[in-house]
């Protein structure tokens, strides 16, 4: 039952925060032990892999109301290849894409039925190399798309992806490009019977990044006619959603209808596993007067004058943090130091390439720190590194894991 497994989460978040401290003596040992001065190895991730793979052995198969919730994991979320490893070895499905992701996650060696193609808009040929593996579970949400399936793949299951309702606050609107209204799902099943094509599933999505529980609840709702949070920093808990899901299924889906569902879930697994550390590699200083207004140090201090700091280092909004601008998130530095009895300063984080909108943090209240100092942000695993670039020529950050417990 979901009111069981809240149980075990909460008790399991006791156990991270203590492994979160845990890591932070890991991260300081690291960056004083390991002379990890060289900009090449500058990047690090944190991945606690204890904790993670505690978590996925729990909820791998969620028990609602006697009913069976299998896993299909989002790849575009995070598709590191010691994740997905991971997701493996524990038995987990995976929700792709594209020809990609399909492809990166056959290389393990499962069963073409632990993917479902979740994408409504497919390249023909990508739907010929699904064919071509027996991938056949995948979504659609209109009537075009169901005949190029049906002339490409016409032993495909397909899955009707819901268009998610619209008056609740996510991280990323998706309704505004994928998904079938209500009032049209039945309609469109008709249609596929007509092609004879399979079409036994509805897909439910509340958008990434959901903050609102009961938006998973209209969304089952209208399946019948979601995102999970991966960080205690979100603004709405798992238990939470549980709670909703629970309740909305067994009035929509009860037991007795033998309904299978699947959940597709991408930032739970992920988010809270990475820690990103970040170098700083030049340092300017600023002055801020009383008004707010920041003046160059040139110009003469006034007794108004406080100084504010602007750090550059060595990863940026091209690179791990493009979560800033595709994903709507919000980052907070920690320091690996003892800050308690330190003077806290007006500062700014920036990143390394040359573009002025290449900044992480535009206000924030940290000591004065000196370059070649580090900063690390927690809950960096989710839309990080899946997305990131080369831009200006700055590299990908190193990667290097940590088993905080036997496993």
């Amino acid at each position: 039952m979901v009111t069981h497994l809240a149980g075990k989460m909460n008790h399991m978040g006791g156990f991270f925060r203590n492994c979160l401290y845990n890591l932070s003596i890991c991260l300081n040992q690291n960056l004083q032990n390991e002379a990890l001065g060289s900009e090449a190895s500058a990047f690090l991730y944190k991945f606690c892999l204890a904790i993670y793979t505690s978590i996925m052995e729990m909820i791998t198969i969620i028990i609602i109301n006697n009913c069976l919730i299998f896993i299909f994991t989002a790849v575009k979320c995070n598709d590191d290849h010691a994740v997905l490893k991971t997701m493996v070895d524990l038995g987990l499905s995976f929700d792709c894409a594209s020809k990609a992701e399909i492809q990166k996650v056959l290389k393990f060696d499962i069963s073409p039925s632990r993917i479902v193609y979740a994408n409504p808009c497919k390249q023909t040929s990508y739907l010929k190399y699904a064919a071509s593996k027996n991938v056949s579970m995948m979504t659609f949400d209109n009537e075009d798309e169901l005949h190029k399936v049906k002339a490409v793949y016409p032993t495909a299951e397909l899955i009707i992806r819901i268009l998610p309702p619209a008056d609740f606050k996510v991280q990323c609107e998706l309704g505004c490009k994928f998904g079938c209204p209500p009032k049209k799902a039945r309609q469109l099943s008709r249609s596929s019977k007509e092609t004879r094509t399979e079409c036994c599933r509805r897909q439910l999505s509340c958008g990434s990044g959901c903050e609102e529980a009961d938006a998973f609840r209209v969304a089952t709702q209208q399946a019948r006619e979601g995102d999970f949070p991966g960080d205690s920093q979100a603004a709405i808990t798992f238990d939470e959603i549980a709670e909703v899901l629970n309740l909305a299924l067994d009035q929509y889906f009860p037991e007795d209808e033998g309904v299978r569902i699947i959940a597709e879930p991408g930032r739970f697994y992920v988010s809270s596993a990475f820690t990103l550390a970040v170098n700083i590699i030049a340092k300017r200083i600023v002055a801020r007067d009383q008004d707010g207004k920041e003046r160059d140090l040139a110009a003469g201090l006034t007794s108004n004058d406080e100084p504010s700091f602007m750090y550059y280092v060595n990863d940026g909004v091209y690179g791990s943090f493009n979560c800033l601008l595709f994903d709507h998130a919000t980052v907070y530095p920690s320091l690996v130091k003892d800050q308690d009895d330190e003077m806290l300063f007006s500062s700014s984080v920036w990143g390394p390439t040359c573009d002025g909108l290449d900044c992480i943090n535009k206000e924030c209240q940290l000591p004065e720190l000196q370059i070649g100092e580090w900063i690390f942000f927690k809950n960096m695993g989710a839309y990080t590194l899946a997305a990131a670039s080369t831009f200006n020529g700055m590299p990908p950050p190193k990667r290097n894991y940590y088993c905080l417990a036997d496993v």
